[in-house]
């Protein structure tokens, strides 16, 4: 997806997990996980898990983009969770959380945190 490689670990009603291999193209200088990686990421699960709860939505936008940076991320797989916090007819917000999966505790040690808010047309404005 989007040169992501995104693949699919896990999906149930208002929830994703995905997982991005490790790849150079990722990459800054310095060995770490570009931002712009993990927000790709993060958009793309959330999109994901709205269209996976509601069997629809794919024409669902994304209207505001939150993230907070909080460790520097090892060149490792990236996993994302998300969950949908508030799914409307309308509107969607999401919570993601990323992690490295370097070797250690992931999910004691965070990567990055983002909120994300999605417009949900409605279907007379899908084909629009």
């Amino acid at each position: 997806m989007g040169g992501l490689d995104l693949r699919i670990e896990e999906v149930r009603p208002r929830f994703l997990r995905a997982r991005v291999p490790a790849s150079d193209r990722h990459l800054r200088p310095g060995g770490t996980i570009a931002g712009p990686t993990m927000m790709a990421l993060a958009d793309c699960v959330v999109w994901l898990a709205i269209i996976a709860t509601l069997g629809r939505g794919e024409a669902a936008v994304t209207t505001n983009l939150n993230i907070n940076f909080m460790r520097r991320p090892e060149p490792a797989d990236l996993i994302a969770e998300a969950r949908l916090l508030k799914l409307g007819r309308r509107s969607a917000v999401g919570d993601v959380m990323i992690y490295s999966d370097d070797g250690g505790d992931a999910a004691d040690h965070p990567v990055a945190h983002a909120t994300l808010t999605y417009a949900i047309p409605g279907d007379d404005q899908a084909d629009t």
